[in-house]
């Protein structure tokens, strides 16, 4: 009767602990919380180097999906060359896309443990020269 007892005691404590997990964990970000949290931690401990607008895309909606507006630029790092896209769909309030063109000098913030972690525009800082 006692090892009875014992279990039932266990399993309503694993179910209190799974309970208090299910209803206490961290609900999971959506992909523009992601990208606005990578933007403030290289706004933070970003270096600056200059690099190069390559192009302006918009892409156009598929299904389920919404127009996004890419910034491709190009920067080098310690020798290294990266050519890397920005994703200003939601910052284009704070830049003009139609001066946006092939070779248009900019500045890139990059991640120093990370060069190939950048950006050229957020909330709080802007790399394009117009």
């Amino acid at each position: 009767m006692d090892s009875l007892r014992a279990y039932s005691l266990i399993l309503a404590g694993g179910a209190a602990v799974f309970g208090t997990y299910v209803l206490l964990r961290r609900k999971p970000k959506d992909p523009q919380q992601l990208e606005r949290a990578r933007r403030e931690f290289i706004d933070e401990v970003g270096r600056i180097t200059d690099g190069t607008v390559i192009d302006v895309q918009e892409l156009t909606p598929a299904e389920n999906h919404l127009a996004a507006t890419l910034l491709i630029y190009k920067y080098d790092v310690a020798g290294v060359s990266y050519e890397c896209s920005q994703d200003v769909t939601h910052l284009r309030h704070w830049i003009n896309l139609h001066s946006c063109r092939l070779g248009l000098p900019t500045s890139v913030k990059y991640d120093p443990q990370n060069p190939g972690n950048s950006l050229v525009i957020s909330e709080s800082w802007m790399g394009l020269r117009q």
